[in-house]
């Protein structure tokens, strides 16, 4: 067998309107509905499913937790602009920027919370 993508992760929130409101703010994500009422964050081919803390879909993480989530989003904008984005929508970029190894080679990165406290990573990859 071999794996050739991730389609999507789900994340546990308290808020799933907050959610919403901060990453399409802070980061231009597209929030679909899909399943009549389910909302998710589109992110070209993948999606981030939302879960409410609480109310759960099945089957579901043995302890779905809001803020355990550690994820680094690639952007092709330069990350000088990400930053001047993000402290324009006053978002705290609480490290960065510095340079860290991707899943492709070498990236250089901010790293801010969401509402939830998850650590994200916005990245550009350096060639």
């Amino acid at each position: 067998m071999k794996i050739s993508k991730i389609d999507h992760i789900v994340l546990t929130v308290h808020n799933i309107e907050k959610t919403c409101e901060f990453y399409q703010r802070a980061f231009g994500l597209e929030v679909i509905t899909f399943a009549n009422s389910r909302q998710a964050l589109q992110i070209g081919e993948q999606k981030i499913n939302l879960h409410e803390f609480g109310k759960e879909f099945t089957p579901k993480a043995l302890q779905p937790t809001p803020g355990a989530i550690d994820i680094c989003l690639i952007t092709p904008t330069p990350l000088s602009q990400v930053q001047q984005h993000l402290i324009s929508c006053n978002v705290e970029i609480i490290a960065g920027p510095v340079i860290r190894t991707g899943a492709m080679g070498e990236i250089i990165s901010l790293y801010l919370r969401d509402p939830d406290g998850n650590l994200i990573e916005v990245a550009n990859y350096l060639k």
